[in-house]
């Protein structure tokens, strides 16, 4: 029917992987293709047609697995048994359909966490082996001196995991705040590392998962857009696999 049909610009804008503009420039440079053909600026497309960017399709991606980007307040406890914890993040965001989140930000954290219903990407994601970065913004109680961003780069024993940190990046922000990228999640890690300095950790939000960056108001979600997904799941080809091949 005419009334199904959109043009390509429009289709791209619509599941997020770029503006119209940009599309129109992607297709003037024939790095689109409708059904393995290169059309001109302008076509229409069916929603049966299979459209491809530089050889990937890009359709459908939205339509089987939810992938969503969450700003969680301070106070909500990253659990699904929301019958034993009354501020968890299933009943905080009351999505309509069963979604659990992509590891955990502690109840005193804030931030970017994701949430799906897709089991092969979470064990991707979580596996520190894979390398996967996370970056957080950290506020301390005290001065940070750079014996502090040094000893924290360079991993510490913390004798309750009874395992070293790995190496990671820590920049110093200003006098009180610093950013760390850390490619492991152990059990409230920061704020274990910053108290072996003797430091206490005042505030703590992640703002980035691998190419997923924190942009919402908090409290509020958005679906990953196509390119997010796409890009993502790029950098999850070479990660260890356990499951079968995430479905997008």
């Amino acid at each position: 029917m005419e009334e199904a049909l959109k043009r390509i610009n429009k289709f791209l804008s619509e599941i997020g992987y770029c503006s119209r503009r940009e599309a129109d420039k992607l297709i003037e440079a024939g790095r689109v293709t409708v059904n393995g053909k290169i059309p001109e600026k302008g076509t229409k497309i069916a929603p049966t047609d299979e459209v491809a960017i530089d050889g990937k399709t890009v359709e459908n991606a939205k339509k089987g697995f939810v992938y969503l980007a969450f700003n969680k307040p301070v106070g909500i406890v990253c659990t699904t048994d929301t019958q034993v914890e009354k501020y968890n993040i299933i009943d905080y965001i009351n999505y309509p359909k069963r979604i659990f989140p992509v590891g955990r930000l502690d109840k005193l954290s804030e931030g970017l966490i994701l949430l799906t219903d897709d089991g092969d990407i979470v064990n991707k994601i979580l596996r520190a082996s894979n390398n996967h970065e996370k970056e957080y913004v950290v506020q301390v109680d005290k001065p940070i001196s750079q014996t502090f961003i040094e000893r924290m780069s360079k991993g510490i024993y913390l004798k309750e995991l009874g395992q070293t940190t790995k190496p990671c990046k820590v920049e110093k922000i200003d006098r009180f705040h610093f950013k760390i990228i850390l490619t492991q999640g152990l059990n409230r890690q920061i704020r274990r590392m910053c108290d072996y300095l003797s430091y206490d950790v005042i505030a703590l939000r992640r703002t980035r998962i691998m190419n997923i960056v924190l942009d919402t108001p908090m409290g509020t979600y958005r679906e990953l857009t196509q390119k997010e997904l796409t890009t993502l799941n790029d950098l999850l080809k070479l990660s260890s696999k356990t499951f079968k091949p995430s479905k997008f």
